[in-house]
């Protein structure tokens, strides 16, 4: 639907709306210097002040639109402060000699002489320069400056606060589509061992690839999600591990506790790479137990989450990598850092049995009731 013109868009495309600011700055500076709101009224609307008034207006008016739209863009912002300030003071002292001609005027259209209309002789021109013009538009030209540079810092903070936000969330698009890849990888690569070993449970492994492959596309697209529906995802990606693992030589420990309020909310893929990680990087030895523990806990609003994995380190040595250094959890660590700036507490333990991660997490809350979309596995 087309944008319907506005009959006012004039008053803004020429600034007449600046208009009343600046007759009642003048306003107020004439009260503070006579002392009497009626006084200059009565010299505004029913006397020739109100040409010397109007030379204020307009000419104060222009002068400091010529310091806002020209030399400030051209000089000041470009750090051609030398000039800058040559033709802030001459355009100044120009502003200043115009409005005294405003006294001028006034006694040539008045039947009275300058001295009785002012009651100065008219040859003190600098009188009025000094004392009235000068500072007046000082006054409004450090004022006109002082709004600008405010609303123009005010602007830039709010553009570089916007910046930051999509850069923000360009980095971590960025570190979920790394995670994703290889979360699909292994997932497909569990299937297809399964496929030989077992067919049905590689049937019962497709499916549940299918919700977890759903969820990923279509359903953790925000910024955060239920709390619960990561839950069930991480239990089903679990299950689905389960199948491809030896469990006669692997102990799985899983206890996930289920929150009691259901409007808290966690973002997305941030518990899993611990998870993956276990599995990938668990020990294989068959002289020796082999296990993963897996705990979740919410008390109140804070998770407390922990993995541990046994692991060898003739195994690990041979890889030539070690868990803490996977790229998967230098991404979890970056993700954690820019969603959640003071609200977690990750530590990282490792010896030469076990590889373990414990982190606490504040969770927020959401005040919209999301749906459940995942079956339990």
């Amino acid at each position: 639907m087309p944008l319907t013109k506005s009959k006012y868009d004039w008053l803004f495309k020429y600034k007449l709306y600046h208009l009343p600011f600046w007759f009642a700055y003048h306003y107020l500076w004439w009260t503070l210097a006579i002392g009497s709101v009626w006084e200059v009224a009565h010299s505004i609307f029913f006397s020739l002040s109100a040409i010397k008034f109007a030379f204020y207006v307009v000419f104060q008016a222009l002068g400091v639109y010529f310091n806002l739209y020209f030399l400030i863009p051209r000089f000041l912002e470009k750090g051609r402060y030398i000039p800058y300030v040559s033709l802030l003071i001459f355009t100044i002292a120009g502003t200043a000699t115009c409005i005294v001609t405003g006294y001028y005027t006034s006694a040539w259209l008045s039947e009275q002489t300058f001295q009785e209309l002012w009651g100065i002789a008219p040859e003190n021109y600098f009188h009025f320069f000094k004392a009235n013009a000068l500072p007046s538009t000082v006054a409004s030209t450090t004022l006109a400056m002082s709004i600008k540079l405010t609303k123009n810092w005010i602007h830039a903070k709010r553009r570089e606060k916007l910046l930051e936000k999509e850069k923000l969330e360009t980095e971590l698009k960025f570190l979920k589509s790394q995670f994703n890849p290889h979360f699909l990888f292994n997932t497909i690569n569990s299937i297809f061992v399964l496929i030989h070993k077992n067919p049905t449970l590689a049937s019962e492994a497709l499916a549940k690839f299918s919700d977890l492959l759903r969820y990923q596309l279509y359903e953790c697209n925000e910024h955060e999600i239920s709390l619960r529906q990561e839950l069930l995802y991480l239990e089903n990606f679990i299950e689905l591990e389960k199948l491809r693992q030896d469990t006669d030589t692997l102990t799985i420990t899983v206890e996930i506790e289920q929150p009691n309020h259901a409007d808290l909310t966690i973002a997305p893929f941030v518990l899993i790479p611990f998870i993956e990680n276990a599995f990938k990087h668990v020990s294989k030895r068959k002289d020796h137990p082999n296990q993963i523990s897996i705990e979740l806990q919410c008390n109140h609003h804070q998770l407390c989450f922990s993995v541990a994995n046994s692991i060898s380190r003739q195994e690990e040595t041979s890889q030539d990598i070690f868990p803490a250094q996977g790229i998967g959890l230098k991404n979890v660590q970056r993700r954690l850092d820019l969603i959640y700036p003071g609200e977690h507490e990750l530590s990282i333990q490792q010896n030469d049995e076990q590889f373990r991660v414990a982190l606490q997490l504040d969770l927020h809350i959401s005040h919209v009731s999301q749906p459940m979309a995942l079956p339990v596995a």
